[in-house]
């Protein structure tokens, strides 16, 4: 499997964020262990770069993580098992951290949600507007690999063979519905993708998480 290389915009697709819960600070006389900004800058670029470089992390995917003291809480969803156990696996050796919470959701294998993987990348991917967010420039045959996506199917489906190459839109599909997560140049190019994912037959529903890039989390269109 090709590693996904990080590109400028891949840095908003690993969110890091530092929090504690107010039960947590409820049921605690004193707040939980933090570290120093030295070594938080460190474990986050380290984080960053093993997560960023799983071998099986893909356009179907999607892993965010933060902190609760010295704990890593990784969140997000895995379209194989094998996902969510390598995520853990790569950072919990991290010196200065002491624990991981991992909340990676896997996503339900099903015949149908692979179909709709397949075909919301086609219509995004094969989008002129949208094509630049792919690093294949959006032709689906070169991105999936010697065979195409006849290849693909014969090897389980393009769940388990998805496309190579840094794509900075990512698709979450669950039970048919889909999730568009990943940050983008405006707000144009937020909405083309939410048509496109919204247009592709078999789509219940579409939520847009998608950021456009400068903006606060959470900004772009539902």
């Amino acid at each position: 499997m090709t590693r996904i290389p990080v590109s400028p915009l891949a840095a908003a697709l690993l969110l890091f964020s530092l929090s504690i819960t107010p039960t947590a600070l409820a049921q605690n006389a004193q707040p939980a262990p933090t570290f120093s900004q030295e070594d938080g800058l460190r474990i986050v670029k380290e984080v960053q770069k093993k997560l960023a470089t799983l071998p099986y992390y893909s356009v179907f995917d999607w892993i965010t993580f933060g902190f609760h003291g010295k704990t890593l809480v990784l969140n997000g969803y895995a379209s194989r098992p094998i996902l969510k156990s390598d995520a853990e696996n790569a950072i919990k050796k991290i010196e200065g951290i002491e624990g991981v919470e991992n909340k990676i959701q896997v996503l339900p294998l099903s015949p149908n949600d692979d179909r709709i993987r397949a075909a919301v990348y086609n219509r995004l991917y094969t989008q002129p507007a949208l094509s630049k967010y792919n690093a294949n420039q959006g032709n689906i045959a070169r991105a999936m690999g010697p065979g195409g996506a006849s290849f693909a199917m014969m090897s389980g489906g393009i769940t388990n063979n998805p496309p190579i190459g840094y794509h900075a839109i990512h698709i979450i599909v669950q039970n048919g519905h889909v999730i568009l997560k990943g940050v983008v140049l405006n707000q144009s190019d937020a909405s083309i993708a939410y048509i496109q994912a919204n247009g592709t037959p078999g789509v219940f529903s579409v939520e847009n998480d998608l950021v456009v890039e400068g903006s606060k989390p959470g900004a772009a269109p539902k």
